[in-house]
């Protein structure tokens, strides 16, 4: 694997960030400190010290090694850590750093469980459904054939599935396991594709906006604190974006900024793409001269409402789902009993007098 498809969980690269810092902030020097953590290191976490020791060794920056891992480490994080290191910060950076992953990591935990509940329903349906259509069905089928029973239309259709699912069961199994495996290789190749068509749906859309603005300002926030010019800072945080339209608009706040204008101005040409509070805030930090912490507080504020989001997302899906299911379920009962009822009721009107 080459160094550029190398990556590691977040779990790890915090945990490697963290002790980088702790260790540098203790004043033990640096590449002591990689063969420290060398001892107990594995992994594609290794290959990243294995690296960095190495560049170290020939004279080279930290932000260099870590810019040999793309995945491991964006574009941001590496021009911040040139930065401090110009700066002779490194330590006190790497703390901002470690608490950045943090807490992106804890947003991206609150982003996937909003997305367990659905996930588990769906699961538990399937299988519901896999049990009814292969053994269920089968079984009631056999009781029908042997009263050679007029069934209706439903009934006929189900008993159709259940008997082909049965007849191809290997086949059908081979082409959910292609249909996943493909999604799967999709998401890796055309990632980009399949956001901007979760884009174009309107609930889940403006709520990749939302998640595209508050990693913007988070990264943001971290490059002006480590003072990189206003204009870098900006183009660098188009990166983090996966929205093109969010992107354009950063491209925008950009040219507005070189051109003279306060970052304010150009947001406030893209009004659709940021929100008023996030204008008025950083029209305050301008005015005060701390537009790094309004910023922060931006991001602070679009985590919030997102995290709000998802528990809205989260509490309507819940019923819809479950009516869906009992739609499905309850169909198939009905198609059931109808027969069964049918029966009772000939069965009935033959002993009556």
């Amino acid at each position: 694997m080459t160094e550029k498809k190398i990556s590691i969980s977040n779990n790890d690269r915090l945990g490697l960030i963290s002790n980088l810092s702790t260790m540098l902030s203790a004043g033990i020097p640096i590449l002591e400190t990689i063969d420290s953590l060398l001892e107990d290191s594995k992994g594609n976490t290794r290959k990243v010290l294995e690296a960095l020791k190495d560049d170290l060794s020939q004279g080279k920056h930290v932000y260099h090694a870590f810019s040999r891992f793309p995945k491991v480490f964006d574009t941001v994080t590496v021009n911040i850590i040139k930065a401090s290191e110009e700066a002779g910060t490194l330590d006190v950076t790497l703390k901002d750093v470690k608490e950045n992953i943090k807490k992106e990591a804890e947003f991206s935990d609150r982003v996937k469980s909003a997305l367990v509940y659905p996930i588990i329903v769906m699961v538990v349906f399937i299988a519901l459904l896999f049990v009814m259509l292969i053994v269920v069905i089968p079984r009631i089928s056999s009781v029908f054939t042997k009263l050679n029973m007029e069934l209706p239309l439903p009934t006929k259709i189900l008993i159709f599935v259940s008997d082909a699912l049965i007849s191809h069961t290997a086949l059908f199994f081979t082409i959910i396991a292609v249909f996943i495996i493909g999604l799967i290789l999709l998401y890796r190749s055309k990632k980009d594709l399949l956001i901007t068509i979760l884009s174009s749906l309107p609930l889940i859309s403006h709520l990749i906006q939302d998640i595209d603005l508050t990693r913007f300002t988070r990264s943001l926030s971290l490059l002006l604190n480590a003072g990189i010019p206003i204009t870098s800072a900006l183009e660098l945080t188009q990166t983090v974006v996966v929205k093109k339209n969010v992107a354009k608009a950063i491209e925008h706040a950009k040219d507005v900024v070189s051109s003279g204008k306060k970052l304010s101005q150009g947001f406030k040409d893209a009004k659709k793409i940021f929100p008023v509070i996030m204008i008025k805030i950083t029209e305050a930090g301008e005015r005060s001269g701390s537009l790094d912490k309004a910023v922060l507080e931006i991001s602070e504020y679009l985590e919030y409402q997102v995290s709000n989001t998802l528990k809205a997302l989260t509490t309507l899906l819940e019923p819809v789902m479950l009516v869906v299911v009992g739609v499905f379920v309850g169909g198939m009962m009905l198609a059931i009993i109808a027969p069964i009822y049918g029966l009772i009721s000939q069965i009935g009107s033959r002993g009556g007098p």
